[in-house]
């Protein structure tokens, strides 16, 4: 059978045609099958851009999408996001343990709830002060697989050169840029936010007030280190690109370590979440923060699990605060798998707030204030909730009732009626505290090493259990504290456990006190006797490793047990001249009751 050109060519416009039909068929499946994928799945997709752009724009509309359709996952194609402050919105929040501000937001995700946040994976760089995460009036909302980082850091990092009395010279990278003008030390960024007087380009101030000593090698707060605060106004040479000379009082330094000069501001924290709850952080690196690294406030049950606080790659500091922070939260906080190093703080904070008694007008009638600058706006007191009315001296509560009405007149003063009037001991000075909820705590298979000042301050009074965890810290690796006359944190447990922790040379530095282990609650001396603040704690089936004999130190506990514990001594440290003339023992508890020590 011949087949004529004519027959071939309407056989190959047939076919074409056939399969033109087919493919546009399958593309409309397909396209069907993706719009119905997402609808069901509710996910919304952000991309990198592949030039480096300004991501924070392409979130806030994100977002904008994810209330709109009441997406559960908002989902990042792996890769690296760059954010600027330019275009993030902005609102003025009261962060406690943080400073107040007018703040801008990339990650705003206040009211919402059922929400996933997955990076994939990305690096998420923040440029200037623009907080990462804002978790407000908030349920179920999990942030994971993502790493946050800073542009450029909020404390800066020298090298020391020299050392002369009262003097160091000190050497920058390109990543701290400074200026010296009449004698004063300033470092900048790279953004310019307009001209000064001589026409020249004015860029964001990074101010500092506090340096800190740090080992090169170990990567840790020198031994004899202490803090030198309130150096921002010392003298300072330029010595040319790079290096200057720094005079202040009784400074001292090591050739080839490196001084911390810390931020003035604890201004820009990583995640800042209020009242909210069942909030997770999961799989999350945080390199830096201006600030507390996780902050919670007035929230319940709260998960931190596989996150890493850890000074990135050419740096020594992580977080510019602590890594971790709870203010009058409830429920559950749990803290797992998780790695806090590094930082210029504590590893974790629990505690409650203390407001001073400054006026009382009726015995059932007070105003009250936030002492602590870093806890104006903290709102706790309203109708209906529980409080204590709590002796500032001692800590002794004198009883408890109820608030029938909260008249906040400013962002200190609170004006408050109670049901029941005021015990006749009662006085200004004294103090007032929730007594409303407190959250249980897990703490286990962690690791906490490398950072300033404590491991973890442990303030609740629901159960808590510090489990399985390494301690290797400047100074006390656990430290019961609280007190009404400075911090004006409320603490005071009730029902703590720790087991099978490993506490690696702890307090190498006695800083802030005695003890790998210590009690430190802001007593008065005359009052220690009789006050029990800490009670019912049992330490038992952990390791100390010890360069000086003070494993525990306290007063004001009732109902401790220390057992089946393993005590190895080492020669990590030096014990210097000083630790001797203290007269060191394992065990430097007073004013205390029921005590069960078993060595």
């Amino acid at each position: 059978m011949t087949i004529t050109y004519q027959q071939r060519h309407l056989n190959q416009v047939l076919k074409a045609d056939f399969l033109i039909k087919v493919l546009s068929i399958m593309t409309l499946i397909t396209i069907f099958f993706c719009q119905t994928t997402l609808a069901q799945d509710k996910t919304v997709y952000v991309r990198p851009s592949s030039k480096g752009e300004d991501a924070t724009l392409s979130v806030i509309t994100a977002l904008k999408k994810c209330r709109a359709t009441k997406a559960t996952k908002l989902v990042f194609t792996k890769g690296t996001y760059t954010f600027e402050p330019n275009f993030a919105p902005e609102k003025y929040v009261f962060v406690s343990n943080n400073d107040e501000g007018l703040k801008r937001f990339v990650f705003d995700l206040s009211g919402m709830g059922n929400l996933e946040i997955d990076g994939q994976g990305s690096q998420f760089i923040f440029n200037g002060f623009l907080c990462p995460f804002l978790i407000e009036r908030s349920k179920k909302i999990t942030v994971k697989n993502l790493s946050i980082d800073f542009k450029r850091t909020f404390h800066s990092e020298g090298t020391i050169i020299a050392a002369y009395k009262d003097s160091l010279d000190i050497a920058f990278s390109d990543a701290y840029p400074y200026n010296v003008q009449n004698n004063k030390l300033m470092f900048t960024g790279d953004q310019v936010i307009g001209k000064d007087n001589g026409g020249e380009p004015k860029r964001v101030n990074y101010p500092f007030w506090h340096l800190l000593e740090f080992d090169a090698v170990k990567r840790e707060p020198v031994q004899t280190a202490f803090d030198y605060l309130n150096v921002q106004n010392m003298v300072v040479k330029d010595l040319g690109p790079g290096r200057v000379r720094i005079h202040f009082p009784r400074l001292k330094g090591s050739v080839g370590n490196t001084l911390i000069f810390n931020a003035t501001d604890r201004m820009v924290p990583g995640f800042t979440v209020s009242d909210s709850e069942d909030i997770s952080v999961r799989n999350v690196t945080i390199f830096h923060a201006g600030g507390v690294g996780i902050l919670a406030q007035r929230s319940n049950n709260i998960l931190i699990d596989s996150v890493k606080v850890i000074a990135a790659p050419g740096r020594m500091v992580s977080t510019a605060a602590d890594a971790t922070h709870f203010v009058n939260c409830g429920g559950k906080i749990t803290l797992q798998h998780s790695t806090f190093e590094s930082m210029m703080d504590d590893a974790t904070n629990i505690h409650g707030v203390y407001v001073k008694i400054m006026q009382i007008i009726s015995p059932n009638e007070v105003v009250v204030k936030l002492m602590h600058y870093q806890q104006f706006g903290f709102d706790f007191l309203a109708p209906n909730s529980k409080i204590e009315i709590t002796e500032a001296e001692s800590l002794i509560t004198y009883g408890e009732t109820t608030v029938v009405k909260a008249e906040r007149l400013n962002k200190e003063y609170t004006r408050i009626t109670m049901k029941n009037p005021l015990s006749s001991k009662v006085k200004v000075g004294d103090v007032i505290a929730s007594s409303e909820q407190y959250p249980d705590v897990l703490m286990k298979n962690c690791s906490v090493q490398k950072n300033r000042a404590r491991g973890i301050l442990l303030g609740s009074r629901g159960k808590i259990r510090i489990d399985g965890n390494y301690f290797h810290t400047h100074c006390a690796a656990i430290n019961l504290e609280g007190d009404g006359r400075y911090w004006f944190e409320q603490s005071g447990v009730r029902d703590l456990t720790i087991t099978n922790n490993t506490f690696d040379n702890c307090n190498y530095g006695f800083m802030l006190g005695l003890g790998v282990i210590m009690v430190s609650s802001g007593i008065e001396e005359q009052k220690k006797a009789e006050s029990r603040y800490n009670r019912n704690i049992l330490i038992e089936r952990n390791t100390f490793k010890i360069f000086n004999p003070c494993i525990l130190s306290g007063y004001s506990v009732d109902n401790l047990t220390f057992r089946n514990n393993k005590i190895e001594n080492t020669t990590a440290y030096e014990f210097l001249d000083w630790f001797k003339n203290m007269n060191l023992k394992n065990f430097m508890l007073t004013n205390s009751s029921n005590l069960k020590i078993e060595q």
